[in-house]
């Protein structure tokens, strides 16, 4: 059976998802969001193989659980598409992801520390991130997660965790909506930021657990709020 096209709503939100982590500065010409399909689970969103500042509504994709099109197209596919399908297949409780390069996250991956959440913003951060290391699951490689198998080894790293560390790369953020997960993946970069600069001055008072969820629940329930200021910052989209 073929697979029904998505929601014209939904492609142009991803395309503004895509944009907005530019404006943000969590990507630059690499890094990459996807959403699930809003008319089979099994399948997601992804833009073709483009910088995300430059992505196009006729540049969404869909593919499946595999890391396959679902619909054929001669435009060329991000290699680490295997990210979004197998985390997708792992956590059916997640409906975005998020992939990016952002520069103050990298030092925690590299130093084995986690990312915790060190104010309100990031409650969604919980007891802390998790960390993937690639050379457990591949040896020596790229760092690229260029095949199912390294696809399958980051989503078990992420377990139920809302962001995985990737060592010497980058990081991996998940949300129940798409507009959760880039406010996620902003405000993981901004959080690194305090976290680093907190860290000079002494010991971190950071949010426990309940405190965590707590924040998150209110703070993402007001996920609109800054989605909207982003978007009007961008500007009309083709």
């Amino acid at each position: 059976m073929a697979l029904a096209p998505a929601d014209p709503a939904l492609i142009e939100k991803l395309v503004i998802a895509n944009r907005i982590l530019y404006d943000q500065r969590v990507v630059d010409g690499f890094g990459h969001v996807s959403v699930r399909h809003d008319k089979s689970p099994d399948h997601f969103l992804l833009s073709c193989n483009r910088a995300p500042g430059l992505v196009k509504k006729a540049d969404i994709l869909s593919y499946d659980l595999n890391g396959d099109l679902a619909v054929p197209s001669d435009q060329r596919s991000y290699l680490e598409r295997f990210i979004h399908s197998e985390i997708y297949r792992a956590r059916p409780d997640v409906m975005s992801v998020v992939h990016s390069h952002s520069v103050s996250v990298i030092p925690f991956g590299v130093t084995g520390q986690r990312l915790r959440p060190i104010f309100h913003m990031s409650g969604f951060l919980g007891s802390g991130s998790s960390l993937f290391e690639i050379r457990d699951a591949g040896g020596n490689t790229d760092l690229l997660i260029r095949d199912m198998g390294l696809g399958k080894a980051l989503a078990k790293s992420l377990g139920q965790h809302n962001c995985v560390l990737m060592r010497g790369h980058g990081s991996t953020v998940v949300g129940p909506s798409l507009e959760q997960a880039v406010y996620r993946a902003v405000y993981a970069e901004e959080n690194a930021k305090l976290q680093l600069t907190s860290a000079a001055l002494g010991p971190i008072e950071f949010l426990n657990p309940e405190e965590a969820e707590l924040a998150m629940t209110n703070v993402e329930g007001q996920v609109r709020r800054p989605w909207e200021l982003w978007s009007r910052s961008i500007g009309a989209i083709e």
